[in-house]
């Protein structure tokens, strides 16, 4: 029996060789095939690695309360629209963080709201991003760093201080070289006096934390909003292995403050990073399964070109055959032989796809660096093993068909046809 595989293997390998321009043309299908199953599923993979690594910046154990349109998943589509389209949560206040600061495990908190107003400084204006925080911010978002100066006290947003601490865009848009410490900007015809300034962070998940105006969030409330709502509380925990209880607890908390029964009818939503990266993650792994499918179908399109050439093969092959019948061979050595032709066709092809494959992942990933993405790509053990089990898989589905209708052939009917 291993002697009869051979001698399949040998033939085939001589078939192939014989043919070697169609050989490489059929090849090309399967290449281009493998070389996408690689490239998306290595691209997939450094996107949700970079997005996970963004969230992970705001630190594993923070747990953020915001607002939510009851009746409505925090995560959900119909809160997202809801809130986009003006309608407004008022029951979250600055007491309701004061009453979570006091839970067990929460080591700091951080009510907040945020606007976007024109701030200006002499004839220079900038349309920024307000964001109105508490003044323990700095200790739990650990990324906002001040370069100069100093963060807000608590003192300062009791008093409803009209002070600034800015990142380094708007620093440079206002100031250019000089030092913004002591200058007064204009927000709302309001006049705020640079205390801080953040160092430069860069965007993180999208948005640009560079371009950002902390003020204290009582005085957004009540002299840039006019509103006596937040829209969000920070929470930092003091024991992270406890992060899942706190949040629960943090739960109980709000409905209680709010006289909330039902959790249909919850105004707010719990969530901690964890749980954040968790759901990306299940994100990221639906997009890359229809990536991957949508993938496949070069790899079906290269196995249709598969069948063709072998059904090509088995018309001219036809007096090949009938002769090995005529001569002993039985059915299964011609199914074997047709059969193994196709495999490794689609086996080369799927080794030529990974080699281009692990080409063009690391280009994409030196030309990422260069446009200053920190987006990094690498051909995973996964899409290789995928790339494999799809190439052989193909040889196996589109070969069969050709190789057993060669396999077939009776020696009188393959004769008679010659």
């Amino acid at each position: 029996m291993f002697h009869e595989l051979v001698v399949s293997i040998r033939m085939a390998f001589k078939n192939l060789r014989t043919n070697v321009g169609r050989t490489v043309l059929t090849l090309v299908g399967v290449v281009i095939g493998i070389t996408s199953v690689i490239i998306v599923s290595s691209t997939g993979q450094g996107v949700k690695n970079f997005v996970l690594g963004q969230i992970e910046n705001f630190g594993t154990d923070i747990i953020q309360v915001e607002v939510k349109v009851p009746a409505t998943g925090k995560a959900s589509t119909q809160n997202a629209i809801g809130q986009a389209s003006g309608i407004q949560i008022t029951t979250m206040k600055i007491e309701d963080g004061k009453a979570l600061g006091k839970l067990p495990n929460v080591a700091a908190y951080v009510p907040g709201t945020m606007a976007q107003e024109r701030a200006s400084y002499e004839n220079i204006n900038k349309r920024s991003f307000i964001f109105g925080v508490g003044s323990q911010y700095a200790q739990i978002d650990k990324n906002t760093k001040l370069a100069e100066g100093s963060f807000f006290t608590q003192a300062e947003d009791d008093s409803l201080a009209q002070v600034a601490i800015i990142g380094s865009n708007v620093k440079d848009s206002f100031f250019g070289n000089d030092n913004p410490l002591g200058k007064t900007i204009k927000i709302k015809d309001q006049n705020y006096k640079v205390i801080g300034l953040v160092e430069p962070r860069g965007a993180v998940a999208g948005f640009n934390y560079d371009d950002i105006i902390y003020i204290p969030v009582q005085t957004v409330q009540k002299k840039i909003l006019g509103i006596d709502y937040i829209r969000f509380v920070m929470i930092k925990v003091k024991d992270e292995k406890l992060i899942d209880v706190t949040a629960e607890d943090l739960t109980d908390e709000m409905r209680r403050l709010h006289d909330i029964t039902d959790q249909n009818k919850d105004d707010f939503g719990v969530t901690s990073i964890k749980e954040a990266q968790n759901t990306i993650a299940k994100v990221f792994g639906t997009i890359n399964i229809l990536l991957l499918a949508l993938t496949s179908i070069s790899l079906i399109v290269g196995g249709v070109g598969i069948m063709n050439i072998m059904y090509v093969s088995v018309t001219e092959r036809i007096y090949e055959i009938g002769l090995r019948k005529a001569v002993g061979a039985k059915t299964s050595d011609i199914l074997k032989q047709f059969l193994l032709e196709a495999i490794f066709i689609t086996l080369f092809g799927g080794i030529v796809g990974i080699f281009m494959g692990f080409l063009l992942t690391f280009l994409l990933s030196y030309i990422f660096s260069l446009l200053g993405f920190n987006l990094q790509l690498s051909a995973t053990l996964q899409s290789i093993i995928t790339a494999t089990v799809f190439s052989v898989a193909v040889g196996i589905i589109f070969g069969y068909y050709p190789a057993r209708k060669a396999s077939q052939l009776t020696p009188m009917d393959a004769l008679r046809k010659e």
